[in-house]
């Protein structure tokens, strides 16, 4: 249906698209005459005469002048009018792909000719286009509004829309062009698109492969054969391109294996009758299997030791030759000789091929080259970063002896600010000099300012919000500054910090952190119904400065001091049994671990870490290592006497093909000394997010009080526990010691999701908390309306004191159930959980989303399977 914009319009158009016609068929009539007298029937007829041209008309021409149309041909008056010359006209005009139809006569000596102008283009209307849209046909297509319609023009633009499908392998995409006639001689034209279904590749087929199988030689392709289990990859549809790069994964695959004669015969692509799928064949010649002969390095440096340099090469005589090795090895041995300053030394490897023996000697030749030093460090593309803040990050500096290693570190140190786009490389070129260098950094800068939105859901917590605002290259000056919040049913924070990683441009960095933190702690009641046990407010600060002891280590010392109220609720776990004037926590409520928790306490904590890294990049590392110890001291005046000792400790490996493999552990201990046992509220909590698998402080001791079963007739309370999770309260006590460890394996994908920032991943979580001593529990059982409880708060089954002072009777009618509290969970055993999780960086922001499955927990531990969170950057 053409698209017109108003109801005249369209009604011609309804009318003219019955009788169009395929351009690119369109019969082009064309005459040539000079009008002579029939001959007589039976006689022959006379020779032409010839005439001279008396005079030249130009009939039928709208937009174009009639000097114009002359200035085409080369008929001029005077000159003898021939066949042969109205016709090199006729051909001239039509040439000039103005004109849609040309008549010559000649009616003694005068010339008329008779044109019709080729239509103006009104409007290109593309119709049928999903996958590709206006936006991208457009401007491949030549023919445009107010300009001259020819029927070359269209042809060439359908070839063009189909050559754009078929890189989309959308070979079976049609195109038909039509014409509208419009008045004053214009023409909408409408490509009617037929897009097509994607042609996929059906089938691949290899010949000549005797020592490998198909499917281990398509395991090493980038195309792959369409089946029902790649319905979503991209990989499966024909591309010229990719079918070029298998030639060479094919043969880069045999030359690892030692095959050095290999090569492919041809590769053909058939297109299948239908258009839909292709067929593709390879014919490869194998050859002999090579080892390698004398193998050795021959040095033209003065500092390279060309003995030591073959006795530290990783391939030996009689090992099975491998291409991909003597890659490695040239770029090694270029970069220890870029390490010794010399930029440009050239590495040449030299074969001996012996076809009888089948082995390949080779040679590793170090050309000479001089010593090279940095001329100048040059630095584009950073519209809002400093220079300063990149030029710091160099390990080099203008005049210093070049050294490749520390030029590798430098584009790391300067990927790990996070500010630039990944694909960042210091480049080296030529200075003015042969000894001379130019270092230089091409950044492209990406948004450094951070908009986090999260949430996740928990069977405890029900939903959870967390908002945070981060810029992290503060007008352009390295520094970050940040405002968080989060807030749950039982959770609410705010936090401010700031951070200057070089003060007064020194390599000293400082930070500040100033929030406020309100938890409250809750547990399940009868009914699936929740509770708050004790409420903790922190407010409170940190300082913390740091200093590099060398590239690799830092040590950072701080400061932190803490305000922190917990308190219970009164109306709920306060009682005056004990003293009918005073009402105090009361254990039969709370349990006694939460009445020994609650006060206002001081805390000032002195710490000190010292942090080793040698990631490649902090923000997404893929290889490197990295580790840390934390000590912190708290009596530095306050209320509060502990010493805590944590560490951590993680590794990246590359494993080839994109896969990167990591694993991470951290552990801790506190103590508390001057009399000081630990509260509460200091001790290690593990769950989510630190361990995937498990709720918020869902692994590690706590207390279960656990209502007692009702019998059938609801009559009598039996002594038997209730086992509804629901009908249980659950109060995570924390641990003095805990480990953790993680193992995580990043899973590459084609190109079509490695370009919507899809980034998957495996992953198995073990770890555990433990340490507490065991708390006084609390009972109320069927017979707790005889307890009693004496001057001292000590319950018992006596009515009265040993001096006859009535002990205070305890009323269970306070409590909507009796109970027993079970102290579980203080155990080193490992909890595990394993899963997967997938990293997206989508259109509305980073998005992460993980499914876990615990495989070892212990009696009290809450599980979770299913987290995610989204933010945004900006």
């Amino acid at each position: 249906m053409v698209r017109g914009t108003d109801a005249h319009r369209a009604s011609q158009y309804a009318a003219v698209l019955l009788g169009t016609t395929i351009l690119a068929g369109l019969p082009v009539p064309a005459f040539a005459q000079d009008a002579p007298e029939a001959a007589p029937a039976g006689q022959a007829a006379p020779a032409a005469q010839q005439q001279t041209i008396q005079a030249i008309r130009v009939t039928g021409a709208e937009r174009l002048e009639p000097q114009t149309v002359m200035s085409y041909i080369q008929l001029r008056v005077g000159q003898p009018y021939t066949k042969a010359a109205a016709d090199a006209a006729l051909k001239d005009l039509y040439a000039t792909e103005l004109f849609a139809d040309v008549q010559i006569t000649n009616e003694n000596g005068i010339v008329t000719i008779q044109v019709k102008e080729n239509p103006v283009v009104n409007r290109i209307i593309l119709e049928g286009n999903k996958r590709i849209k206006d936006d991208k046909i457009l401007p491949e297509i030549k023919v445009a509004p107010r300009q001259i319609f020819t029927r070359s023009k269209i042809r060439a633009d359908v070839a063009r829309i189909i050559e754009l499908y078929k890189r989309q392998g959308r070979y079976a995409a049609t195109v038909e062009p039509k014409m509208v006639m419009l008045d004053q001689n214009r023409v909408d034209i409408v490509f009617e698109i037929t897009e097509g279904d994607k042609s996929k590749v059906r089938q691949i087929n290899i010949i000549g492969n005797e020592h490998f199988s198909d499917g281990e030689l398509r395991g090493e392709m980038v195309t792959k054969q369409a089946r029902f289990t790649r319905i979503f990859s991209s990989s499966t549809s024909y591309d010229p391109d990719r079918m070029a790069f298998d030639q060479q994964k094919l043969r880069q695959f045999y030359l690892t294996e030692g095959y050095a004669d290999f090569r492919v015969v041809s590769a053909v692509a058939e297109l299948t009758p239908d258009k839909k799928d292709f067929i593709i064949t390879y014919v490869v010649e194998e050859g002999q299997r090579y080892k390698f002969g004398d193998v050795k390095v021959e040095s033209q440096l003065r500092d390279f030791d060309s003995e030591r340099l073959t006795g530290n090469l990783p391939m030996k005589a009689g090992d099975w030759y491998n291409a991909k090795l003597v890659e490695d090895t040239i770029e090694s041995l270029n970069e220890t000789a870029g390490a010794y300053g010399y930029a440009f030394a050239d590495v040449r490897p030299q074969y001996d091929r012996n076809k009888e023996d089948l082995t390949m000697g080779l040679t590793f030749v170090i050309q000479e080259a001089p010593r090279v030093y940095v001329e100048r460090i040059d630095i584009n593309g950073n519209t809002l970063t400093q220079d300063k803040v990149i030029r710091r990050e160099f390990r080099l500096a203008e005049g210093d002896a070049f050294n490749s290693l520390q030029v590798r570190r430098s584009t790391n140190r300067i990927k790990s600010l996070g500010y630039f786009q990944e694909k960042f490389e210091v480049e080296q070129k030529p200075g003015s000099a042969e000894d001379r260098i130019v270092l230089e950094a091409n950044v492209e800068e990406k948004p450094t300012g951070e908009l986090q939105l999260s949430a996740g859901f928990s069977s405890l917590e029900s939903f959870i919000f967390q908002a945070s605002i981060r810029q992290r290259n503060f007008r352009g000056r390295g520094q970050t500054v940040g405002l968080s919040g989060s807030y749950s049913r039982y959770s609410k924070s705010v936090e401010a910090s700031f951070v200057e990683p070089y003060l007064f441009d020194k390599n000293v960095s400082v930070g500040v952190d100033v929030y406020r933190r309100d938890f409250n702690s809750f547990r399940f009641r009868s009914g699936n119904t929740r509770d708050t046990t004790y409420e903790q407010t922190t407010t409170g600060f940190q300082i913390r400065a740091g200093v590099p002891l060398t590239e690799y280590l830092t040590a950072v010392g701080r400061y932190t001091l803490n305000y922190d109220d917990i308190s219970l609720d009164e109306s709920t776990y306060f009682s005056n049994r004990v003293d009918p004037n005073v009402r105090q926590c009361d254990p039969l409520f709370a349990g006694r671990y939460l009445c020994d928790a609650i006060g206002k306490r001081l805390s000032s904590i002195l710490g000190l870490s010292l942090i080793y890294d040698t990631l490649d990049n902090r923000v997404r590392p893929s290889r490197g290592e990295s580790a840390s110890i934390n000590v912190d001291v708290a009596g530095l005046g306050g209320d509060v006497q502990y010493a805590r000792l944590r560490a951590n400790a993680a590794k990246y490996w590359p494993l080839g093909g994109g896969f990167i493999f990591s694993l991470s552990g951290e552990g801790g201990v506190i103590k508390g000394y001057g009399g000081d046992d630990v509260r509460l509220t200091d001790r290690f909590f593990l769950g989510e997010p630190q361990m995937r698998g498990f709720g918020i402080r869902g692994v590690g001791p706590r207390i279960l009080r656990k209502r007692l079963t009702i019998d059938s007739d609801g009559d009598d309370i039996l002594d038997t526990p209730s086992p509804k999770r629901s009908e249980w309260n659950d109060d995570a006590l924390g641990g003095k010691y805990y480990y953790l460890g993680r193992a995580e394996l990043e899973i590459p994908l084609g190109s079509g999701a490695r370009e919507l920032g899809l980034r998957p991943s495996i992953f198995a979580d073990v770890g555990a908390v433990w340490g507490v001593k065991q708390p006084e529990t609390t009972q109320c059982n069927p017979g707790c309306n005889e307890i009693f409880t004496d001057a001292d708060g000590r319950q018992t089954t006596e009515p009265t004191a040993p001096d006859g002072t009535p002990n205070t009777p305890f009323d269970p009618a306070r409590y909507q159930f009796q109970f027993v509290e079970e102290f579980v969970g203080n155990t080193w055993k490992p909890r595990v959980a394993v899963g997967i999780g997938v990293n997206w960086n989508s259109p509305f922001g980073p998005f992460r989303i993980d499914f876990s499955r615990v495989l070892l927990k212990e009696e009290g531990d809450d599980t979770k399977a299913f987290t995610f969170n989204v933010g945004t950057q900006f």
